[in-house]
């Protein structure tokens, strides 16, 4: 079977790593073994020793998966997609990252809160459904009952209030089908053209 190794090699204040790629044909014990030797400047050392830390000591894993996630973003921007990172989460959420193209985006008001939908395409063909929500603020008088616009005026102060952090969603769908549900009709009907639009046309002139 093919196998990589990667060797961090400290050569005069420098660093060197030896990439060795083992190909054994079938039938047979021996094979060449072609080198590639990378050499890293004295700047970048501490980045490449921390790399192989994160590593577990397996740098050409690192290597690897850094070359990876290049070379899937270089295609994707090649296509006419782009790196897209957005929050997931109450609060601040997680960071979420993938390559996608916008397709459209809608927002709905609310005296309490804002809801924005963005729907990307990916390079799969996959639909992604990003919803961010604004904080939702509410205010009642003593008696339960939603506050009115004394309460905004500073003309009543037996009011209570409450909120519930804003919050983010994301969701990968397969088809138009089960992107209609997920988001608002306006929207859909702005992104289902535009779905079948490839993200870069190619000009025969």
């Amino acid at each position: 079977m093919p196998r990589a190794t990667g060797a961090l090699l400290a050569r005069r204040g420098d660093i060197r790593i030896l990439l060795r790629i083992v190909l054994s044909p079938e039938g047979s014990y021996d094979a060449d073994v072609p080198n590639k030797t990378i050499y890293v400047s004295d700047g970048d050392l501490a980045l490449y020793q921390h790399a192989q830390e994160l590593a577990g000591g397996n740098l050409s894993s690192a290597i690897a998966a850094a070359l990876r996630r290049y070379v899937d973003v270089e295609e994707g921007r090649r296509e006419g997609f782009d790196e897209v990172i957005v929050r997931v989460g109450p609060g601040k959420g997680r960071k979420v990252r993938f390559i996608g193209v916008l397709l459209g985006e809608w927002v709905n008001t609310s005296h309490s809160r804002v809801e924005t939908f963005r729907v990307y395409r990916g390079r799969t063909g996959k639909f992604v459904v990003h919803v961010a929500r604004s904080p939702d603020y509410s205010m009642v008088d003593s008696e339960g009952k939603p506050a009115g616009w004394r309460t905004y005026l500073g003309l009543q102060w037996d009011v209570s209030y409450g909120s519930t952090p804003a919050e983010s969603t994301l969701e990968v769908v397969e088809s138009l089908d089960e992107l209609r549900v997920r988001i608002p009709p306006q929207l859909y009907d702005m992104v289902a053209g535009s779905a079948q639009q490839p993200p870069v046309e190619d000009l025969e002139v």
